[in-house]
């Protein structure tokens, strides 16, 4: 025969050690796991500070007007000079090509992937599209300069061997599945009510995508081609590789070109021996680079503040 227990049966403080024990718990998994955002933090702040100090000691030596103004970068020869938009023309040329390529190719398979593909083919397709983002980019790299370059120089004869059109196109296609996996997840969130709405009133599934759909996920598209303009901007191994180490101010993609990326490999190499001038624009460089990411990141989250559709 088994008792009734009430809540007068039970003793006031026999719960108590259990709940201590889950507030330790609890404690603990805080403490771990703010622990490992903390080390995040600390590091992301050491590394700005040290390109912060790096950086000052830099322009001590280097007016900061010479590094804006100078229309050539030999800061590894004898006549030295520290024209930082020489890396710059070539960075921003190659993102653009890149962006060129990603963008119709990632929004489109976007598209059709949330919009068109059935649940089987989405299932196989998303997968083999991501494939491309595992792929290591020194393989990219040979890629561009021992098949893109060759094929392109049958159809543009005065293309160089190192040049900037290939390592744009190629790194254009790394960036294809950012592009598109993120802008899916965009389109798959706007609500179907929108879609059944434009329906409704007779719209064609061509006008529902342009004229909802798209819209709708504006936010969530912009967001997805920054932060793959932010991956091209500092991308290394194909536009080392591909490009070129020739710094040469100008947006002609068809010679050999260095970005900063190109030219900090360059440095890290052993080209400028440790504390020179030279070894310093290893962090001017870097500092250009960082703000150039922060900036696109700044305005990403601008844009998406800005521009985000709620719904209930």
């Amino acid at each position: 025969m088994t008792a009734n227990l009430t809540s007068q049966d039970i003793a006031p403080g026999s719960w108590t050690p259990k709940r201590d024990r889950a507030k330790t718990v609890q404690t603990i998994v805080k403490i771990i796991t703010g622990s490992f955002a903390a080390i995040s933090i600390f590091t992301t702040i050491g590394i700005l500070l040290t390109l912060i100090f790096e950086t000052f000691a830099f322009f001590q030596e280097i007016p900061i007007t010479q590094f804006l103004t100078d229309t050539r970068w030999t800061p590894l020869f004898s006549s030295k000079q520290f024209g930082i938009f020489v890396l710059i023309s070539a960075t921003v040329m190659i993102a653009v090509l890149s962006v060129a390529v990603a963008l119709p190719l990632g929004l489109l398979s976007a598209i059709c992937l949330s919009e068109y593909a059935s649940p089987q083919v989405r299932r196989v397709l998303k997968p083999v599209l991501e494939i491309l983002a595992g792929v290591p980019t020194v393989v990219y790299g040979y890629f561009a300069l021992l098949t893109v370059t060759p094929f392109l120089q049958l159809f543009i004869p005065n293309l160089q061997g190192f040049n900037a059109l290939s390592a744009g196109l190629v790194l254009g296609v790394m960036i294809t599945p950012l592009v598109a996996s993120l802008s899916e997840d965009a389109l798959h969130a706007v609500p179907r009510a929108l879609k059944d709405g434009a329906y409704a009133l007779g719209a064609t599934k061509r006008e529902t995508v342009v004229s909802v759909v798209l819209p709708a996920a504006l936010s969530g598209i912009v967001s997805s081609l920054i932060l793959a303009v932010s991956r091209a901007v500092g991308e290394t191994m194909i536009v080392t590789l591909a490009a070129g180490a020739n710094p040469t101010l100008g947006f002609n993609p068809f010679v050999p070109v260095m970005t900063m990326t190109a030219f900090i490999v360059q440095i890290t190499a052993g080209d400028a021996p440790h504390g020179t001038t030279a070894y310093k624009t290893l962090f001017a460089v870097g500092m250009t680079l960082f703000l150039m990411t922060f900036a696109l990141n700044v305005f990403s989250f601008w844009f998406v503040r800005r521009f985000r559709e709620k719904y209930d």
